[in-house]
């Protein structure tokens, strides 16, 4: 049980009867969160399938537990034989993808994810500048003088996804295909029917993985797939089971975060004109701009799962030895203990310390990469698309569901002038 379990089994716990991976509480979850952090800021939950969740909402208390070693990630290091007999199972041809830096931990985790951290390092990241900026040009020259389009199937989507396809020497022309993939596999619910509709998108994307595997033992490139091939070569550092999970995990996080952050971003824009503007007029706001929407805008909801190795006291309540637990980004983000004013959108904020990419060993290694790809997706259509609104009322806008990440389904906008 590991990356495909907690995108699978454990998205759907349902607080108080509210339903928070429906549609309609992704449009505006802040006021059920700023409930939870006064009242009842480590909540259990029961899920669908009758397990038991944690959820903890309020920043300190996040930060905490991301830094706390007693949560382990993988739950065959903190459960009991008999907590894991009673976990749903996924089946055995899937069960290579629970070998990822994601559910791992201590030293596995730091082995694993020793093997990519050089590809992101901030200093190799910026030096993808240009090329991200030429992708981003690209995409608006093909929409330049439309005067509607889609922002997230249009913009938002091609720019990470191309950009980690490039990364990882996946045809650029197959992006549609993983990105529906991972998309059918974040949707799936945790119900036995739910778990069984994802059966195909899984088993089309692993022997994808497989088959770009195989092109690359046989001819190897300059790319992040030959590398991490190499790397299991080489010795123990990368079985052939971590190999394929590996792949698997840097196409899905490598673009559906960020495509968040694109739409999340351009959406509280449109809705806070007055900081649009700031934006329009001072381009070099952009860095401080995007940390701002990462936070007031996040777009990943909560943390992958994590469990308890022994009883553990949060704010007071003790979490149990083997209790799944879900630490709230999303809610940390918009904590008044920790940011002055936190409903409003204020490009300047400073200091402002968010937790969108999470903390401690698994920090996103993405990070860099994400902060890039969103500042310049954001100035490039702010300068290109002056003229940019929305082409819908706010509350006719669809919600992916789901519980980890937070994004749209679509955004339509219009552009008035092109620059």
């Amino acid at each position: 049980m590991g990356l495909l379990a907690q995108l699978m089994a454990f998205r759907r716990p349902r607080p108080a009867g509210v339903d928070i991976t429906s549609p309609a509480f992704k449009a505006d979850p802040y006021p059920f969160y700023a409930r939870l952090r006064e009242e009842s800021p480590v909540s259990p939950v029961t899920l669908p399938n009758g397990l038991t969740a944690w959820l903890v909402t309020r920043y300190d208390d996040v930060a905490a537990v991301l830094r706390d070693e007693r949560f382990a990630k993988h739950p065959a290091n903190a459960l009991t034989p008999e907590q894991i007999a009673r976990m749903p199972r996924i089946p055995r041809a899937f069960q290579p993808l629970d070998r990822n830096m994601l559910s791992a931990d201590g030293p596995d985790h730091n082995r694993l994810r020793d093997l990519v951290q050089r590809a992101f390092t901030p200093g190799l990241v910026e030096g993808m500048r240009r090329r991200v900026q030429q992708i981003a040009d690209h995409y608006l020259d093909a929409l330049a003088g439309r005067p509607r389009f889609d922002l997230i199937r249009d913009y938002a989507l091609p720019i990470p996804t191309t950009v980690i396809a490039e990364m990882l020497g996946v045809p650029v022309e197959d992006r549609h295909r993983f990105h529906r993939w991972s998309r059918s596999i974040l949707l799936s619910s945790s119900s036995r029917w739910g778990l069984w509709k994802t059966l195909p998108a899984l088993w089309s994307f692993l022997r994808y993985i497989r088959r770009l595997i195989d092109a690359r033992r046989a001819a190897l490139r300059d790319d992040l797939v030959s590398a991490l091939i190499r790397a299991e070569e080489a010795g123990d550092r990368l079985s052939g089971e971590e190999l394929m999970a590996m792949i698997f995990l840097l196409l899905v996080a490598g673009h559906e975060t960020t495509v968040n952050l694109i739409g999340n971003g351009v959406l509280a824009l449109l809705e806070h004109p007055e900081q649009l503007s700031r934006l329009r007029a001072d381009p070099g706001l952009i860095r401080p701009a995007v940390e701002e929407l990462l936070r007031f805008a996040s777009p990943v909801e909560t943390t992958s799962r994590r469990f308890a190795r022994e009883d553990v006291t949060v704010a007071g309540v003790t979490i149990p030895r083997g209790a799944l637990m879900f630490a709230v980004i999303a809610s940390a983000n918009r904590d008044r203990r920790q940011f002055p004013d936190p409903d409003r959108l204020d490009l300047s904020r400073e200091p402002n310390r968010h937790l969108a990419f999470g903390l401690g060993p698994h920090y996103c290694i993405g990070a860099p990469l994400a902060r890039l790809e969103g500042q310049i997706a954001v100035q490039t259509l702010l300068r290109r698309a002056p003229g940019l609104r929305l082409d819908v009322p706010p509350q006719r806008l669809r919600w992916r569901g789901g519980v980890i990440v937070r994004g749209l389904e679509a955004l339509p906008v219009a552009v008035d002038a092109w620059a």
